[in-house]
């Protein structure tokens, strides 16, 4: 959901100097979105059907100039594994200093919920950028 949102507002604000490109830690690679996640996202007239999880590698550390995690313990986890990655990783709610929930086989509230801790960070970065 954070990739299509970001891509979204980044497209929106002229900022098309921006790549955004997600992956997970303990990813279903190959795997599409969760439907609650499409379903959210396509009122918002966002499709994000034809995603299908990846894992995170070093290549992508390495390559990316920032790296936005959900969650605090990501960024342990990312920084553990690829020491390189210090000081360009941050949370998604780094300046309102809140975490997002991984909604994950959970109802549609979970999903909502999570949406909008999403689009709140975004926006924030989006401010920084």
């Amino acid at each position: 959901m954070a990739e299509g949102i970001f891509k979204q507002l980044l497209m929106e604000s002229n900022k098309v100097d921006c790549r955004v490109n997600s992956a997970g830690i303990h990813a279903l690679v190959g795997h599409p979105p969760e439907p609650f996640a499409c379903q959210l996202l396509l009122k918002k007239g966002i499709d994000i059907s034809g995603y299908r999880a990846c894992q995170i590698n070093s290549a992508m550390v390495r390559n990316a100039d920032l790296i936005l995690v959900m969650e605090l313990n990501q960024k342990h986890i990312i920084e553990k594994y690829d020491p390189t990655a210090r000081g360009k990783i941050y949370r998604l709610g780094e300046w309102g200093k809140f975490d997002v929930s991984d909604p994950y086989q959970q109802g549609i509230a979970a999903f909502e919920e999570s949406l909008e801790l999403i689009e709140t960070g975004v926006s924030q970065w989006l401010g920084k950028l």
